[in-house]
């Protein structure tokens, strides 16, 4: 593709002038202890949040009832579909009251230790259901979709289900979801079914039930929210072991918010709307809390994707970008890396993506240094400036601790702590564990006793189990770059040790784009090796080329030639890769090797594919292992 101006998407833009950033400088104080661990705080306070997220959308549906507030496509990629702010107030006043009272399908009203528990993917109904939880004071609980529809035996779900006891569960269609209403039905028969389309044995319509006349019950049951109130159930990924639900307080949540508007500068009114498309998961911490709630801070409209960075789907997200300008735009890497290469063939979709984009914001995982000079080529491209990337670092237990809240072309960095924040880095053998402390962090793992009291440590900080250090040790105010997950690191049979949290990106993208993912193997052997998994989009393009082999022969050429070349610059044995194989079998969720927002477990699938990991270092190497 050649862009407007002519040149070339791929120029070096490094000298090219960044488009300004509305935020605050960082400024950090660090305590450097007797005992090697060292606490760092920001310098900025924090702003003032909401007393909780039921009385912000009461606000801001005050303040701009006829404002669209959530946007849906009909099916089919038909037109959208919205709610104003005053239209989700009444829904969820009525969503409330049921809830309450009962509505003559429950024997009693839900009380703050019951809780409503969520079954399907983003949807209007599916928003407007969680934030009538919220008003009532009962605790919703979203789960992965994938543990209702692509599971074998629900045994997540159940897991799930027995944590929290639901009394109510929604799902957006019954006919989908048939199989686990049938099994949550037969765990508990007096659980009330409702489902956005009236559909399944027993349920009732969302519609009626939103249509509940409220009382004064409601706005009681709203100040009787705080700080300690409990919003809802999130639940961690299940990577070791079956998910442990964490309770999400209001108190949690409007940290975040507070945090994040303290480094915020004011910016001249405009007038304009803020504009956010949203695909990834409403059951996991970076979309169902802190995007979903600033989307309501900033008085913004939410338009629900129901595409996702896969073959088949993201072309679904593409469509909607023609429409959708957002002003910032928050994904998983994969997405970013899609993304480039969609907008490196149709200027049109260029234009209509960075038109309003004031900075894009990745998390989750390490960008790569490929796929940023890729973005940052496109945005030269169409506006002739350089877009700022932000990062934001936290954990299901702790909201978003730390933030990347100035310009840098460094990508990989964790961040500093949010105002309010307290981060420790203490000492763990040759790195620096991540620990954390503050409003943002849960007091522990629901009923799991055990589990919360070995997460923190003896001054009540939260062990996240990542790794990070200073960028540069002589001034803090550069930022923490990740290090690696302490758990994954390991040591080749010579003591070196291997960094798979740093090694992993950097091979995936000096492997770009026909690899989708990469698990590192080599502990106590003699050399690194990997486990691929192929990009289907990878696979094709290779398809696609004249000339002989198949083309998982000619990936395997391939990433021979890419490996090479990655080895001659790789410096030690922790970063040269001896062999490879590449992996056909997608990803497991059932076994917990991937999520449902495309990250990848590498103890998880080292464990399931023991058979793989060992034939790579078997003597002449087997059918299927490839030594670079």
């Amino acid at each position: 593709m050649t862009p407007a101006d002519g040149a070339s998407p791929l120029r070096d833009v490094s000298t090219v002038a960044f488009k300004p950033l509305a935020m605050k400088g960082p400024e950090v104080s660090v305590d450097y202890r007797p005992d090697g661990s060292l606490v760092i705080t920001s310098n900025h306070a924090p702003g003032e949040g909401p007393r909780s997220i039921a009385h912000l959308l009461a606000q801001k549906a005050g303040e701009h009832p006829d404002r669209p507030y959530l946007k849906q496509r009909e099916p089919g990629h038909g037109p959208w579909r919205s709610v104003t702010y005053g239209q989700a107030q009444r829904a969820v006043e009525g969503i409330a009251q049921f809830l309450l009272d009962g509505g003559g399908q429950l024997d009693r009203g839900l009380t703050p230790g019951d809780s409503v528990m969520i079954l399907s993917s983003n949807s209007i109904e599916h928003a407007l259901m969680t934030l009538g939880a919220y008003a009532a004071g009962v605790p919703a609980a979203p789960v992965s979709p994938a543990y209702s529809l692509t599971s074998s035996d629900l045994a997540k779900l159940k897991h799930c289900f027995d944590k929290v006891a639901p009394r109510v569960v929604f799902a957006q269609s019954g006919a989908m979801f048939a199989r686990a209403l049938e099994t949550l039905k037969a765990l508990d028969p007096t659980l009330v079914v409702i489902t956005a389309d009236g559909t399944g044995e027993g349920a009732l319509d969302f519609a009626r039930i939103a249509a509940t006349v409220p009382t004064a019950a409601v706005a009681a049951a709203r100040e009787t929210l705080g700080p300690a109130t409990v919003a809802k159930y999130l639940f961690t990924s299940g990577s070791t072991g079956m998910p442990k639900a964490v309770p999400q307080t209001h108190g949690m949540m409007a940290g975040v918010i507070a945090g994040q508007d303290g480094l915020k500068l004011e910016e001249p009114e405009t007038g304009e709307v803020p504009q956010s498309l949203e695909w990834m998961p409403w059951s996991h911490i970076s979309a169902g809390n802190i995007g979903f709630n600033a989307v309501i801070w900033g008085g913004g409209t939410l338009h629900i994707d129901e595409g996702k960075p896969l073959p088949g789907m993201f072309e679904t997200t593409i469509k909607n970008l023609y429409e959708v300008s957002p002003n910032v735009f928050g994904s998983a890497p994969i997405a970013f890396s899609m993304l480039a290469e969609a907008m490196e063939k149709d200027p049109v979709l260029r234009a209509s993506f960075f038109k309003n984009l004031r900075y894009m914001g990745y998390g989750g995982a390490t960008l790569s240094n490929d796929v940023y000079t890729r973005i940052q080529a496109l945005a030269v491209a169409e506006t002739g400036q350089r877009i700022p990337l932000t990062t934001m670092y936290g954990a299901t237990e702790t909201q978003g601790i730390t933030v990347t809240h100035w310009i840098t072309e460094r990508v990989g960095l964790v961040g500093l702590p949010l105002p309010g924040i307290q981060l420790k880095l203490a000492p763990s053998g040759s790195k620096f564990e991540v620990r954390v402390k503050g409003p943002t962090v849960a007091a522990g793992y629901h009923k799991d006793p055990e589990k919360t009291a070995a997460a923190f440590d003896e001054e009540g900080f939260y062990r996240l189990g990542d790794a990070a250090r200073f960028v540069d040790p002589e001034d803090p105010a550069k930022g923490l770059v990740f290090d690696g997950r302490v758990t994954e690191d390991f040591k080749l049979d010579s003591g070196t040790w291997v960094s798979v949290g740093v090694l992993r990106p950097d091979l995936v993208a000096a492997c770009s784009p026909y690899v989708h993912d990469a698990v590192i193997c080599g502990q106590d052997k003699g050399f690194v090796a990997a486990l691929f998994w192929p990009s289907p989009s990878g696979l094709m393009a290779l398809a696609a080329e004249p000339g002989p082999g198949t083309p998982i022969e000619r990936l395997v050429a391939l990433l021979r030639e890419r490996l090479a070349a990655f080895n001659a610059t790789a410096g030690g044995s922790s970063r040269r890769i001896g062999r490879f194989t590449i992996m056909t079998e997608p990803p497991s969720i059932d076994a917990g090797e991937i999520t449902d927002k495309g990250y990848v477990n590498q103890r998880a699938t080292l464990e399931r594919r023991v058979a793989l990991v060992e034939a790579l270092y078997v003597n002449p190497p087997p059918e299927g292992v490839v030594a670079v």
